[in-house]
Parts: C-alpha cells; structure tokens; sequence
C-alpha cells in the first residue's frame, strides 16, 4: 500500500528522470504537455506510462520516439535520451541506475546511415560494415555493439535493450523464487496432506497464475513486433532523422537550384509512387519520409533474443504449472482411496448392524409372553439357544463379507 501511495504521489508530482547517451542523467518535473511536445507523443501514450494506472504490456513505435511499457518497465526512448517517470519510487530506480551504467560504458555510435529506395548511401559518409547474411549473429549485443558484428547499435536500441533486459531480468527472477518455494511445499503435500500445506499449496498456484500471465503478455507483445516489420522499422528514430535531414538539404538545394525538364519528370513519377503508397504508413502514427525503408535485422535479432529468453521463462513456469496439476492429481488419487476406505468401512459396519439387528429381532421373539415347551428345559438349554443365536449371526456376517469379496465390492 505504502509503494503504491509513493507511485500515484510521483506520477502526480510528474516526475521523470533523464538519461542521456553519455550516461548523464537528471530529475525533472515535466507536465503532460511539456512531454507531448518534448517527445512528440499523444496524450493516450503519456496515460500508458502513468504508475497510478495498470496499462497491457506494450512497445510502441512513433514519430519521435519509442514508448516502453513492459511490467515494472515505463520509459520512453528518444534518439538522444530516455525518459523514466516515478524515478524515485524503489522498483523503479534499479532501473534508472542500469540505464546510467549501460550507456555510459557504451561507445558512442557512429554516423548513421540510411539506405534510399535504390539502395545507394545517402548520409554523406561511409557505410558501417554490417551482418553477414540475413539471419546471423549469435545472440544479444552487451553494451551497445552489434549483433554478430562490431557495428554499434543506435542510442535507441541500446536503451532498449537494457529496457528488455530488465523486464525479463525481473520476470525471471520471480520465477526462480516461486520455484524455490514450489517444488518443496508441492512435495510436503505429497508425502503430508494437511490444512497448512493445501493453503500453502494454494497461494503459490496463484502466484503463479499472475506471473504466468504477465510473462505471456510480454512475449506476446514481443512476437507481435518480430511479426510485423513495419512496427519494427518505426523505431528506427535515428535513421529517420539522419534521412529527414538528408531529405530537407537535398530540398533545399533543389529550391536554389532552376529544375530541368529531366527533374520536373522524375518529381512527378516520385509522386506518383508516393501516392500509390499513401496508406501504408507505420501503422503506429508515425510521419517518416516516404521511400525511408532502414534494416531491420539488427533490431529483430534483438527483439529475437529476449523472445527466446521470455518464452525459457513461460516454459519454467509451465513445466511448475505441469508438477502442479501432477500433484493435484496425486491427491485427488490419494483422497479418492481414502473414500474408498471410508466406504468399504461403511459396508461392514452396515452388513453387521443388519445381522445384529437380525439376532435381536429372533431373541425379541422368544421373549414373547408366550408358553412353549422349550421354557421347561431349564437353564442349560437358554445357553444353547444363546449361542445358537450368536453363532448364525457371526456365520451369516461372514458369509456376507465373503460375497462382498468375490463380488469386487470389497478388497
């Protein structure tokens, strides 16, 4: 309750703290509309990264920046500084302090460079050296270096990055706890039915039903972005605004410059073809230039990575799922016999009260105020009648049991 109360104060306080490239950083209080011009972004993504509401887990792609909602992780990525809300609140400032560390130990990245719809270079400088091949690499970049390559990454899939690793770093850890308090609570059960351990039992069911469910919202927002690439190509914001620059003095030098005939044709076939694209966008909002088309496999190896590591985690937490349901099982099997038990138990109190209650009703008979010749015999013959009695009773019991026996009802 305690962090909750500190959580709304701070997002009302309006509080975000600032992390530039260099690993500098700064407390700022910054209202709503301060941001949306800062960043670019609607109002309905700044109530995404509010701490006082509970928002799906979500990243999302726009003009000017990178919106990051995943579990404990709100943060949004410019190309030149990430912006974290509540930066005082205790779950959010490992945070704060991983971002510091990362970028500031990273290399500063170098000129970037976009690729045309030809595919020639436009930035004036030369090309980074990049991957081999579509699909290489050998897993997630440390400290800002390239997939499978020594290309450094762009400030917004560095942030990123420590962003995603976080969010599984935190989701795996709760894993690793429940685990630890799984297995052996599941195995005392086992071995020691009791009002204790079931409500033991109960609670981590619980928290692992809410734990699996926020590590499948994650990797299901993960394996939507690798799924579309136009998601993906959105957050390029470097690359967007190295092409928009190279766009606005390549226009600028068209103005000073008297157009030719070639020229006046070829802006008309531009757009043509521009307008024949109209629609396609980023499917985020985004306005970028038409014809920016940037690569995408760094950044889906990336996303790739954490993917694979979510769904590691979603696999532990199946598997524990798995061991529980297994032990449910085993108790329900366990309580099962023991009803059996009960019953069988049950039967021959019930086939025994029956022939008693048999005997009783033959000595009620010959308790009658009735004369028969068997009341002169004396006493000796009351022991035979006695025993009599207690002897069919006993053999019409057991004959009972033995049917039960043969007939399966009883084991």
């Amino acid at each position: 309750m305690a962090s909750s109360a500190r959580r709304r104060h701070a997002g009302c306080a309006g509080e975000w703290a600032a992390v530039s490239g260099a690993g500098a950083w700064r407390v700022e209080a910054a209202g709503k509309h301060q941001l949306m011009r800062r960043t670019g972004l609607p109002a309905r993504d700044l109530r995404a990264l509010d701490p006082a509401l509970s928002y799906p887990s979500s990243i999302m792609g726009r003009d000017r920046a990178v919106v990051v909602n995943l579990e404990r992780v709100r943060a949004v990525i410019t190309a030149a500084e990430v912006l974290v809300p509540a930066p005082r609140d205790p779950a959010v400032a490992p945070l704060v302090r991983e971002l510091r560390a990362r970028l500031a130990a990273s290399p500063a990245p170098p000129q970037v460079s976009f690729t045309s719809e030809d595919g020639a270079a436009e930035d004036g400088g030369e090309l980074p050296p990049r991957r081999g091949g579509g699909g290489g690499g050998d897993g997630n970049g440390k400290d800002g270096q390239a997939l499978g390559s020594d290309k450094v990454l762009p400030f917004e899939f560095r942030a990123l990055e420590v962003c995603l690793e976080f969010a599984c770093k935190s989701l795996e850890q709760e894993t690793c706890t429940l685990e630890k308090e799984a297995y052996p609570a599941l195995d005392e059960l086992s071995s020691n039915v009791s009002t204790l351990n079931l409500e033991r039992v109960r609670q981590i069911k619980s928290r692992l039903v809410v734990i699996s469910g926020r590590v499948q919202k994650v990797r299901d927002e993960l394996e939507h972005l690798l799924d579309d690439d136009i998601d993906m190509a959105a957050m390029h914001l470097s690359e967007k605004l190295a092409y928009q620059a190279a766009d606005s003095q390549s226009s600028r030098f068209a103005a000073d410059n008297e157009p030719s005939e070639f020229d006046e044709e070829r802006d008309g076939e531009v757009e043509e073809e521009g307008g024949s694209s109209e629609g396609g966008g980023y499917g985020n909002g985004t306005s970028a230039a038409a014809g920016f088309t940037p690569k995408i496999d760094e950044l889906e190896i990336l996303l790739e990575s954490y993917f694979v590591q979510t769904d590691g985690t979603l696999n532990k937490l199946n598997t524990l799922r798995e061991y529980v349901d297994d032990t449910e099982d085993y108790i329900n099997i366990m309580l099962d016999e023991k009803q059996n038990q009960l019953l069988q138990m049950g039967i021959m109190l019930s086939t025994g009260t029956l022939v008693v209650s048999a005997a009783i009703a033959v000595t009620g008979v010959f308790g009658m105020n009735i004369t028969i010749p068997l009341y002169d015999k004396g006493v000796g013959a009351f022991w035979q009648v006695t025993g009599g009695i207690v002897g069919a009773t006993a053999a019409i019991y057991l004959v009972a049991l033995l049917c039960y026996r043969r007939s399966g009802i009883l084991q």
